[in-house]
């Protein structure tokens, strides 16, 4: 595994980034020592960046968010997040899938992150023997963020009925600071196995999030972008099925997994294990 103390190795080499955010820009609570640098020179050398995000909330809300963390919104060019797909289409019906969904909708989730539903034709009810679908954004701060087995009564009355689950996040863990949470995957993997449709997951690692981050971006050949993200399963797999180079950042839940002093060999094995091939791996989102 090659390994990358900073982005200025890739600076010459890609015309556009596309850079997962949490465990890779931020830790859920602030953006990483080096970040703001690293995006500001990147943008001095003309590069374009986007950022592409499992976040379960609308692109809008993920904008204010990083610049209520300080950053300045002229370090990228666009964001694009699980949410904000799974909003168009839910607004526009414009697969089979979510044609068949209905327009009744029991949310697991936060209130953060009704963004999704807002303005599409989606109305909130209150229990599965009133819903169309299970509308998953992931935990809930009273039912907790660590363990699914508060979920599972919920899941298991939707699973009773069959009710087709939409998940916003694709992701099974992230780190918060020092914490690792579950995210709306591990639910969606709990209904698999209460007996549940399996889920429409809408985010990383499907390889149709690539195409509007692209335009973001506004570059069509591939070979000059590169994503950066801390998770095989979703970024590194992601970016590989659609034809991108891919780096494995070793923040967030790759620290967490491999600790900060990584051993080049052990990634290798981990990387072809998950079945990704990342061009390198950073130590970290700096210059």
């Amino acid at each position: 595994m090659i390994m990358l103390d900073g982005v200025a190795a890739l600076a010459d080499r890609y015309d556009g980034f596309i850079l997962d955010l949490w465990g890779v820009v931020h830790d859920g609570r602030k953006p990483y020592p080096g970040v703001a640098d690293a995006l500001g020179k990147l943008k001095a050398r003309g590069k374009r960046i986007a950022f592409l995000s499992n976040a379960p909330r609308r692109s809008f809300v993920v904008d204010d968010l990083l610049t209520g963390m300080g950053l300045d919104r002229a370090l990228w060019d666009g964001t694009m997040t699980s949410g904000e797909l799974a909003w168009r289409h839910l607004k526009h019906r414009d697969r089979a899938d979510f044609a068949a969904l209905g327009t009744k909708a029991l949310h697991i989730g936060p209130e953060r992150d009704l963004s999704v539903p807002a303005e599409t034709g989606v109305e909130l009810v209150g229990s599965a023997e009133e819903a169309d679908f299970v509308l998953n954004t992931g935990p809930e701060p009273a039912r907790g963020n660590h363990d699914i087995e508060p979920y599972r009564a919920t899941l298991a009355a939707c699973a009773a009925r069959r009710l087709p689950m939409l998940c916003v996040n694709p992701d099974r863990h992230v780190m918060v600071g020092e914490d690792r949470v579950i995210c709306a995957g591990a639910l969606a993997d709990l209904y698999a196995e209460l007996g549940g449709p399996a889920a429409i997951e809408i985010g990383k690692p499907d390889p149709a999030c690539y195409p509007p981050v692209l335009e973001l971006l506004g570059i069509t050949d591939r070979a000059r972008v590169v994503a950066i993200g801390d998770s095989p399963h979703t970024d590194l797999a992601g970016a590989q099925s659609a034809g991108i180079d891919a780096v494995w950042a070793l923040t967030g839940l790759a620290a967490h997994a491999h600790g900060t002093k990584p051993d080049p060999a052990l990634l290798a094995q981990v990387a072809a294990s998950e079945g990704v091939r990342p061009v390198a791996a950073l130590m970290g989102l700096r210059w």
